[in-house]
């Protein structure tokens, strides 16, 4: 189990930020704002935990939005924002969201995209492990013939974290001028399947992804029998991200050049109608 053996890492300090919820635009542009400050070297590496409000669709920064139900979303009151980073849809409700920040050249995110994956996964397993939860680093499956989905959670990527084999946080990753983000979504409890409803679908080809939805995700709930509260959740993968990747988390805010980059990149990328339908 991870956690149990010394780290393999030199000991670093970075940052640990906990906010509450924020609308998608407001969220990702966020997360940018701190790849840029780590990559300037004006911020330490980041370990970012944040909720969502209102409920929000993300696409996926190489997904069409003609895969997406807008009137859907508009009658719903769901927003819609594009991530940074790659993937397919997924749906920000009743979840915890985390975000790693780092330079390429830490030995923590060496290797790839693929091994970055592998390797700050092991922070997310320890701390679900101090949960209780016998979750795994997924192989990564895909059945041969089948396409991709619009919805990110109906497969597990390679070291994705999974239970039983089935998907548990779905994770993506942006690597640019040096930085790695990986930011990921982690559902506390609720319908998974209720993301079908927001994907432009034939009313059979959306039961049936429903149904394959149902099978192959679930939420922290559904793996523990139990709700447990953001702040318990966030506690545990503080507590492993430290002990497995040899981390002293040291919490702050953001800071107020982050602040203001945040707000412009809002406004000029995340909350603008020309990179959402850019695609």
């Amino acid at each position: 189990m991870t956690g149990e053996h010394p780290p393999v890492y030199p000991p670093a300090t970075w940052r640990l930020l906990v906010h509450g919820p924020a609308d998608g635009a407001t969220n990702m542009a966020v997360d940018h704002a701190i790849l840029d400050a780590v990559v300037e070297g004006a911020s330490l590496p980041t370990l970012r935990f944040y909720d969502w409000s209102p409920p929000c669709l993300s696409l996926g920064r190489s997904q069409t939005l003609s895969e997406i139900d807008l009137a859907a979303c508009q009658a719903a009151g769901v927003d819609i924002v594009r991530r940074p980073t790659g993937g397919r849809s997924i749906l920000h409700c009743d979840e915890l969201t985390y975000s790693v920040t780092l330079p390429q050249t830490d030995p923590r995110s060496e290797g790839g995209v693929v091994e970055g994956y592998r390797r700050l996964s092991e922070g997310l397993l320890a701390g679900l492990h101090r949960l209780g939860v016998p979750a795994v680093q997924a192989v990564g499956v895909h059945t041969p013939g089948q396409d991709p989905t619009a919805a990110c959670f109906e497969v597990p990527s390679a070291y994705e974290i999974a239970v039983a084999g089935r998907k548990l946080v779905g994770s993506a990753q942006w690597r640019a001028r040096g930085g790695v983000l990986q930011h990921g979504t982690l559902p506390l409890c609720g319908d998974l399947t209720r993301v079908v409803d927001y994907l432009s679908l034939t009313d059979a080809d959306r039961e049936a992804q429903r149904c394959r939805l149902h099978l192959q995700a679930l939420t922290l709930e559904e793996a523990l029998g139990r709700i447990l509260p953001f702040d318990r959740v966030v506690e545990a993968l503080v507590t492993g991200f430290a002990q497995a990747l040899n981390l002293a988390l040291v919490p702050a805010e953001l800071a107020p050049a982050e602040r203001a980059w945040s707000v412009e990149l809002k406004d000029r990328i995340y909350a603008a109608l020309d990179w959402t339908a850019r695609l």
